[in-house]
């Protein structure tokens, strides 16, 4: 009996020890981020019979899924869905709403990424200028590397705004240059492109790519989707590549330089991302040391499709079948290369996408056109003041008023906002505006004013901020789809995470774009990034 009365205690304390061990999971020795451009939540339940077992199914069958993630914002943009996963915060504090937005005080026009005070590497002479110069909220890789500067930090995208954006202001940034096919940087991050990098482009892949053909993966039936226009399902198919040479006219315009264009509007793309990003992986020797390092991969190809063909079309599916292969081979070959618990993986998406729009269609919706939209206005403003143009630009759904000249005229700044605000009511499609004066002297808790609020910088924001109404999208050429609303159709994103000590899980509770960061932070065991908001995801940590 005294042997059972101390045996039974002394099991409980060493069950309680061996399960408190086996929890215990020390700093990765890589994180990474692989970021898929307008993926709606949606996708990965409606397509998730066609996927195979090892792209996203492994990460809905083996990872933390967080079926309820969104961006608690309105301007549902590239720039601001990367700006808002880097630094753990919406718009309105890290400053990104847009790629480009107006100087008040000199009516310049600015560019979120360029910078003219930098070059290209191997590119043409005034190409690819880009650095992170006007990034204002330190990312999370930033935090990395401040923390320990043997950390690399590195961002590989088809699009540079993706990848300047993801690489902060201390990391790395690699993205395509359309004219050539090849990797390009800017001289803010190195002196000359690595030599591996040279070495890769030599292989010229993308011109391999530019004669093959997008064929379709199943039969007609087989897809979730009906609309087509043109993946071709007779039994010669003729190809997407003529397609683009005979609509658009992008072709191989010389021996040596090659058009990429088409490429980033097919599943090719795709494939280019993930090759380059192994490559990355391999040759920067990331994860290799006890210095914990950040990679995050973009696909731009996705945003590019959906929004030419549309997210109820074929070719957006299809597209998604092809990409959950190359998903499957990343993921694959990134475990392959290390002990299980040194990678965490998060896969996600900077926006979702509005429905395909339909002329004839009777499901209420509609295209506003932005060019009409300030041309009206500015008559408006002429008639209720003084003739004149008093439209400085529009950019993601706001109006930059020419305040120079209601200065110059004396007129009060906040009543010309108002009604400029008030007329824009009038217009097809609107379905609330908002000043920046209003977004500045009152707090939104709730309901479409809490959501542009969020998306709001003083210092770059517009005079009067638009709301259109559900359905609606800014009238684009060759664009049937577009993000950048506050709808669920646009802020339900994926969010998942897999890899060092993240349980199997689905998560059902409401969560934002903003608390990837911080969570992040935590696994790495680094500080937070300056900026956050966002809340750690205890479902992962603990």
């Amino acid at each position: 009996m005294k042997l059972n009365r101390f045996f039974i205690p002394a099991c409980l304390i060493l069950l309680v020890h061996t399960g408190a061990a086996a929890q215990s999971v020390g700093k990765p020795k890589l994180v990474i981020n692989i970021v898929i451009s307008q993926m709606r939540y949606e996708y990965l339940e409606r397509f998730r019979d066609n996927f195979s077992e090892n792209g996203f199914r492994t990460y809905l069958d083996s990872g933390v899924n967080f079926t309820n993630a969104r961006c608690n914002y309105m301007q549902t943009n590239t720039v601001a869905g990367l700006a808002t996963l880097s630094t753990g915060t919406n718009p309105a504090g890290h400053g990104v709403a847009s790629e480009s937005w107006y100087n008040y005080t000199t009516n310049d026009s600015i560019n979120l990424i360029a910078d003219d005070k930098v070059k290209g590497l191997d590119c043409e002479e005034g190409e690819n200028r880009f650095s992170p110069l006007n990034l204002t909220a330190a990312t999370l890789g930033d935090r990395l590397h401040e923390s320990d500067p043997k950390s690399k930090v590195v961002a590989v995208a088809e699009d540079p705004y993706s990848a300047v954006i993801s690489g902060g202001s201390t990391g790395s940034a690699f993205w395509l240059d359309p004219g050539k096919g090849q990797w390009v940087s800017s001289s803010y991050y190195f002196e000359n492109l690595p030599f591996w990098v040279k070495k890769y482009n030599e292989k010229r892949f993308a011109s391999s790519l530019l004669d093959r053909e997008w064929v379709p993966d199943k039969s007609f039936a087989a897809y979730k989707n009906t609309d087509t226009t043109v993946l071709n399902f007779s039994a010669r198919p003729s190809g997407f590549k003529n397609f683009f040479r005979s609509i658009l006219k992008i072709f191989k315009k010389e021996p040596e330089k090659y058009d990429l264009a088409s490429l980033l509007y097919t599943p090719f793309g795709n494939m280019l991302v993930t090759d380059f990003a192994r490559e990355a992986i391999i040759l920067e020797e990331l994860g290799k040391d006890d210095h914990t390092d950040l990679l995050t991969v973009c696909y731009d190809s996705p945003r590019l499709i959906c929004e030419y063909f549309g997210p109820q079309s074929i070719e957006v599916e299809d597209m998604y079948y092809k990409l959950d292969r190359e998903i499957g081979e990343l993921t694959g070959f990134v475990q392959a290369q290390f002990k299980p618990g040194e990678v965490v993986l998060v896969l996600t998406s900077d926006h979702g996408s509005s429905n395909t729009y339909r002329e004839q269609s009777r499901i209420p919706g509609g295209q506003f056109n932005v060019d009409q939209f300030k041309l009206i206005m500015n008559g408006f403003l002429s008639a209720q003041y003084e003739p004149g143009n008093w439209i400085l630009g529009y950019s993601s759904r706001q109006l930059y008023l020419n305040r120079e000249m209601i200065y110059k005229y004396g007129f009060n700044l906040a009543e010309v906002q108002a009604r400029a605000a008030a007329f824009a009511l009038q217009f097809r499609g609107v379905s609330g505006a908002l000043t920046s004066t209003d977004l500045q002297s009152g707090a939104f808790g709730r309901g479409y004013g809490e959501k542009i609020q969020n998306s709001f910088y003083p210092k770059r924001s517009g005079d009067v901020v638009i709301n259109l109404m559900p359905g609606w999208i800014e009238q684009r050429e060759h664009a049937v789809s577009l993000s950048g609303s506050l709808y669920e159709y646009d802020t339900h994103i994926p969010l998942l995470f897999l890899g060092s000590g993240v349980p199997a899980a689905a998560v059902e509770r409401d969560v934002e774009l903003s608390d990837v960061a911080p969570t992040l932070a935590r696994i790495m065991q680094i500080p937070l990034p300056d900026a956050v908001t966002g809340k750690v995801l205890e479902e992962v940590v603990k």
